[in-house]
């Protein structure tokens, strides 16, 4: 037997689909995460710790400011170092009016927590799909490996590729095809267009969301950035079709 559930989330959709299990209480359990989550990061919520962070109506160095957050604004700022201001949360337009919105690495960091959650459940397969943000464990019904797609930019009913493998793998893809021109550079405030979408394929779900929206804003010279980062590959798509990907992202393909 296996469990599947879809939950509105985070501004997203959360789909939840564990192999050889039917207890229902991980669902729950992992439900309660995400709205968790939710309620301490959105920036969409002027109450949130996230929000009253960006007001300064709080310090990171508060006494109020949970572990969770402690570890969001430590890895958020090793990226800004490692990417060089590419990926700065702190330099972003927020839907709360401030400029810190760390939701580029908050989505992949909470469905990596639930997936450590359910192997601490000693649960090895199962997938996490969070807006196209995919954390695989173990494998598929039938011992197979798992496949993902990847949306075609140009066709909402369309995939650009589909890639497989057996977890712990995460798929992280950022585009605009969803929410127009929303990514923005950090580094000088404006939405980035030269991509049509990018995909990272690594172990660890929070980092691939982070690379993949520094890979768009670096564009394809990104790829060069990624190939520094080992067990860590990437495939962009131009703005005019053209798909684009390392050597080692293309084992995952299968068309």
């Amino acid at each position: 037997m296996s469990l599947h559930h879809v939950e509105a989330v985070m501004g997203t959709t959360v789909s939840i689909d564990i192999v050889d299990s039917h207890d229902r209480s991980l669902i729950d359990e992992l439900v309660a995460w995400f709205h968790e989550v939710d309620a301490v990061f959105s920036p969409y919520k002027e109450c949130s710790p996230i929000s009253r962070l960006g007001r300064g109506e709080l310090a990171p160095t508060d006494a109020g400011i949970s572990d969770d957050i402690r570890e969001v604004l430590q890895r958020c700022s090793e990226l800004a170092e490692d990417t060089q201001g590419v990926f700065d949360v702190w330099s972003l337009p927020s839907p709360n009016g401030t400029r810190f919105d760390p939701c580029g690495y908050v989505k992949g960091w909470s469905v990596q927590r639930a997936a450590r959650l359910l192997h601490a459940c000693g649960l090895a397969d199962f997938c996490l799909n969070a807006g196209g943000d995919v954390m695989l464990g173990g494998r598929d019904h039938g011992d197979k490996p798992w496949r993902v797609g990847i949306r075609h930019p140009a066709d909402p009913m369309g995939l650009a590729m589909v890639v497989q493998g057996t977890g712990p793998l995460a798929v992280a893809t950022s585009g605009t095809y969803e929410r127009g021109a929303h990514i923005v550079d950090p580094r000088h405030g404006q939405p980035i267009t030269e991509l049509a979408s990018a995909t990272v394929i690594g172990p660890d779900l929070a980092d691939a969301d982070a690379f993949a929206t520094t890979l768009y804003v670096m564009g394809t010279e990104g790829l060069y950035w990624l190939a520094g980062h080992p067990g860590y590959c990437g495939a962009v798509i131009t703005s005019d079709g053209q798909l684009i990907a390392t050597e080692e992202f293309n084992t995952y393909r299968v068309s």
